[in-house]
């Protein structure tokens, strides 16, 4: 069978990355339209070996014969046409921040809560996670099985492609006139990106128990509760760093059971999604820049953590613009069609 595909926001970083993934795993496509808003109306975007897509005006567009819309143009947007996709009777996935914590919506990541998708005709609508929330429960699915996990804490490294096109042209400015002794100021971010670290990332937290967070950190701390276990509890420090692509993540995980090191080897070797790469010698871990254009999600550094009783550490990197978001919704259509009948 075929299916009708949207991809909304299709002259994004994400939109983009979503065109070559469909193309890539073969997904079972009839046809294929190219979205976005009325200024890239008529811009050419590529469908990987398939052709070239000539992107269309979301604005005026009938979803009526479209099977599936994958949606990443910004959650202002997708808070309108999302709704209105979805009551033509297209599925939605999104890639935005606007409908994760809907109650009525599933927030999915494949390798670890596939089956919520059970609820999804309830609103048409799928909620893709945060890109550092997907990573880090791929990582941490099969040590919650055999440990249970009660607390994590997180620290991310996370690359400028995750605030777009414009960010990642900031770096690339700021680092080519550092070397020319004419530093361009920061528009994208608060500070200087090149050569720095910078420990914001969206807007600050005002109310709601979580003053001083930021909404990453609070995406990152309230997801995990959502998809994976509503008892874990969750600290996160999230970095913006001068990376083009690919998120890294240090977490410390603390258990109920026991923790060794020979099992947690053992199912992470088995877990669908991840790849496990710890050589305890130089360069026997992954570090962002392997890992683009990767699927899996790598982890290296696997220790106890003598800190804590039953306590883990480890490192995690993944490609925030596919497993972090492209693969992952693509992934859920998948599981809908292999599932769920769709």
């Amino acid at each position: 069978m075929k299916y009708n595909v949207a991809v909304v926001g299709a002259t994004g970083n994400v939109g983009r990355e979503m065109l070559a993934v469909l193309d890539e795993r073969d997904f079972p496509v009839g046809e294929v339209v190219a979205l976005a808003s009325k200024r890239s109306v008529g811009t050419e975007v590529s469908f990987g070996d398939r052709g070239i897509l000539k992107v269309q005006d979301l604005e005026t567009f009938d979803f009526s014969g479209t099977d599936i819309a994958f949606f990443s143009p910004g959650a202002a947007v997708s808070k309108i046409h999302a709704p209105r996709a979805a009551a033509q009777g297209c599925v939605v996935i999104d890639n935005t921040s606007e409908f994760r914590m809907n109650e009525d919506v599933p927030l999915i990541v494949p390798e670890v809560n596939s089956e919520a998708l059970k609820d999804y005709k309830k609103r048409n609508i799928i909620a893709n996670p945060n890109c550092s929330t997907i990573q880090m429960l791929v990582a941490l699915k099969p040590l919650h099985k055999a440990f249970g996990i009660k607390r994590v804490v997180v620290s991310t490294y996370q690359s400028v492609s995750g605030a777009g096109k414009a960010a990642m042209d900031e770096l690339y400015d700021q680092t080519k006139t550092m070397y020319a002794h004419d530093p361009k100021s920061a528009e994208c971010f608060t500070k200087r990106i090149a050569f720095n670290v910078i420990p914001h990332i969206d807007v600050f937290m005002k109310d709601g128990g979580f003053e001083g967070f930021t909404k990453e950190e609070w995406k990152m701390m309230v997801e995990t509760k959502k998809i994976l276990d509503p008892k874990i509890e969750v600290l996160a420090t999230c970095v913006r760093v001068p990376v083009f692509v690919g998120h890294a993540e240090s977490v410390s995980i603390e258990c109920e059971k026991p923790v060794d090191i020979k099992t947690a080897r053992d199912v992470l070797s088995d877990a669908q999604g991840v790849a496990l790469v710890d050589r305890h010698e130089d360069g026997g871990y992954v570090t962002p820049i392997e890992c683009v254009g990767e699927d899996a999600t790598y982890i290296s550094r696997l220790r106890v953590d003598p800190s804590v009783e039953n306590g883990l550490a480890m490192w995690v990197v993944a490609d925030n613009m596919r497993k972090g978001a492209a693969l992952n919704a693509v992934q859920i259509a998948e599981t809908l069609i292999k599932d769920f009948n769709f």
